[in-house]
């Protein structure tokens, strides 16, 4: 069949498609929510094609597809099988940057903040990530340096003063130990906002964005603003690794038409079940049934703990759900260990009615 032809065949269904070269190798692989729609973007004249783009279609002789009932279940699909096969575009088209850390050298007098492709465990330092772009780190720090004047372009101290505090983004370090506690403080006020504890670094930079407006020096209001949301992502990515490193017990409900829904059991951010159901008549008791006895059985054994290490290949699936869970607030329940404890169910019966009538 001509590959024109195939694709007006396509279904419309959530899914994963995978483009082939004239050897049949696999050279990209991507989801869609609509899989009709999205391959027909790659046969269509478009200006916004990027040159990458372009050279995956002209390389590009067939395709294969995978249907799945949601589009959640199409994007955890799509990041296995790049995983699994290492598509050459997928390469290609991916942030060449590996994932790094951001460590603190507590053991230091000032504690000096460092990017690493290492994570360090040991009580002199302090390690937050991985974050997936290191030129983002890089922008966060240094925008946090240049709005706190930490800049200081001296290693050691030589009595004489930075070319950084003629510029003033050096508040003294390399000629006095009088900053020492100032810069502690921001220093402990950074590793609280990585902690999610603390705002007061975005709102200090919003600050001074907004009295560069005010006078009318726009390049440096736009400076500080690119600082804003690279500080912006280091949290997001933080508050995934949270979530990704929780013994999570989730139970998500996704409608697929007037009359279906698709069950799924999320722990420690693998889907553990998943099954499609018909509304019998609308009766949600036996619904309420269904998912009470999945849980208790599927999250009932599951042994508690305090985290769950998580390895830098399963951080985008983590993602992923992650993302997608706040994007659908109630479409999902968590169910604490503790309830499943509690020999009346008050807590996830209660729980699971309010899922069920949202």
């Amino acid at each position: 069949m001509d590959i024109k032809e195939k694709v007006k065949n396509l279904t419309t269904s959530p899914g994963v498609y995978l483009m082939r070269d004239s050897l049949g190798n696999v050279i990209y692989i991507g989801k869609a929510k609509n899989l009709k729609n999205r391959v027909q973007t790659y046969f269509q004249n478009s200006a916004n094609h990027s040159s990458k783009i372009e050279k995956l279609i002209k390389n590009l002789k067939d395709f294969d597809y995978i249907i799945t009932d949601t589009e959640l279940e199409a994007m955890i699909l799509e990041c296995k099988l790049i995983r699994e096969l290492k598509p050459m575009y997928n390469r290609l088209m991916k942030n060449p940057l590996s994932y790094v850390y951001i460590v603190i050298k507590t053991d230091e007098v000032c504690p000096s903040i460092k990017i690493s492709n290492t994570l360090f465990e040991d009580k002199q330092n302090l390690c937050f990530g991985p974050y997936g772009s290191k030129n983002t780190v890089e922008k966060a720090i240094q925008g946090i340096k240049e709005c706190y004047k930490i800049l200081c372009s001296k290693t050691s101290k030589y009595n004489s003063q930075c070319l950084n505090y003629s510029l003033g983004l050096c508040i003294g370090m390399c000629i006095s130990d009088s900053s020492v506690e100032y810069y502690n403080n921001v220093i402990s006020n950074f590793i609280s906002f990585l902690r999610g504890n603390d705002s007061t670094i975005i709102e200090d930079m919003k600050h001074n964005m907004e009295e560069a407006a005010k006078n009318l020096d726009f390049e440096k209001a736009a400076k500080y603003r690119d600082y804003i949301n690279s500080i912006n992502s280091l949290i997001k990515r933080e508050k995934t690794l949270r979530f990704a490193e929780s013994d999570n017990n989730i139970v998500v409900m996704e409608p697929l038409s007037k009359d279906i829904v698709k069950l799924f059991l999320i722990s420690n951010n693998k889907i553990i079940f998943s099954k499609k159901y018909a509304l019998e008549n609308r009766n949600m008791q036996k619904l309420h049934t269904i998912i009470k006895n999945h849980i208790l059985a599927y999250f009932g054994g599951n042994t508690v703990s305090s985290s769950v290490t998580i390895a830098k290949d399963e951080i985008d699936e983590a993602q992923i759900i992650f993302s997608y869970l706040n994007s659908r607030p109630d479409s999902y329940i968590t169910i604490p260990p503790d309830w499943l404890y509690d020999t009346e169910n008050y807590h996830i019966d209660k729980a699971i009615n309010k899922l069920l009538h949202q």
